[in-house]
């Protein structure tokens, strides 16, 4: 193995930025409504649970990458199902290359 694949760190906080900033929020809002109340606050108990479980993951995922370096493995952020090893040393070139400058003529 060249290398071991494993999510990029973007998708835990992408999902963690939207369950935090945008759907509890918005339940919050709903439980606003009498006759939600009950319901909405079991959801809101799950969808907390699920933040944290996320926050888990994440804080598991950087446990697996140390241990991957102290024992010389590489690791290969992904950020899809498509994303081949050479498809994504590609795009890392390109993110970290400097622009092609200008010529005065």
């Amino acid at each position: 193995m060249s290398s071991l694949p494993i999510p990029s760190h973007i998708h835990y906080e992408l999902l963690l930025q939207l369950l935090e900033r945008q759907t509890l929020p918005a339940l919050h809002n709903e439980m606003k409504q009498p006759h939600l109340a009950t319901k909405m606050n079991v959801s809101r108990e799950h969808l907390q649970s699920a933040i944290i479980n996320l926050r888990k993951a994440f804080a598991l995922q950087k446990q697996v990458e140390d241990l991957c370096r102290y024992h010389g493995i590489e690791v290969s952020y992904r950020w899809s199902l498509n994303e081949s090893e050479q498809e994504m040393g590609k795009s890392l070139k390109e993110i970290s290359s400097p622009l092609p400058q200008a010529k005065d003529d």
